[in-house]
């Protein structure tokens, strides 16, 4: 059995590496806001809102597996050590203590915007690097719109 080789060239492979590097960075960081939210939300939704986070940060943490396991897959060692998150990140951040549960929501809808648009442009840019790449950063922006669109419709926004 002959070992699958890989057939990214060298400016493919870094342009790809970076993708999934960064949306690496931003999916661990929205499964630490969406945990922020839930543990420190109160308000008349709480309860729906509490659930509803927790399966947010349940589907990021997965797909941040799998995006981490795509980088070694190509050869990547991916890294998200919390050093590496609180400095690359690029969603906004989540204020501390107790918040609202409408603020709660806004604010977590406004760091999934932010993570689904980067998710866009990444998988426009690996769309001629690596297919499979792309393909696993657009099922991820499909999911991450779903979650999105459940939030707002479950809030008056």
């Amino acid at each position: 059995m002959s070992p699958v080789r890989n057939r990214l060239a060298a400016s493919d492979h870094t342009a790809t590496a970076d993708a999934l590097q960064g949306t690496l960075v931003d999916l661990l960081d929205l499964s630490l806001l969406a945990k922020q939210a839930h543990w420190n939300l109160y308000g008349p939704q709480f309860r729906s809102l509490h659930l509803q986070v927790d399966e947010v940060v349940t589907i990021v943490r997965a797909q941040a597996d799998e995006v981490a396991e795509r980088a070694s897959t190509i050869g990547v060692s991916p890294d998200g050590q919390a050093a590496t998150i609180a400095s690359s990140s690029g969603l906004p951040s989540f204020p501390p203590g107790r918040i609202k549960d409408t603020e709660a929501a806004t604010t977590l809808m406004s760091a999934m915007s932010t993570m689904i648009n980067r998710l866009h442009d990444r998988a426009e840019a690996t769309g001629s690097t690596d297919p499979v790449t792309q393909d696993l950063l657009i099922g991820i922006t499909g999911t991450l719109e779903k979650q999105y669109w459940m939030l707002r419709a479950g809030t008056d926004h």
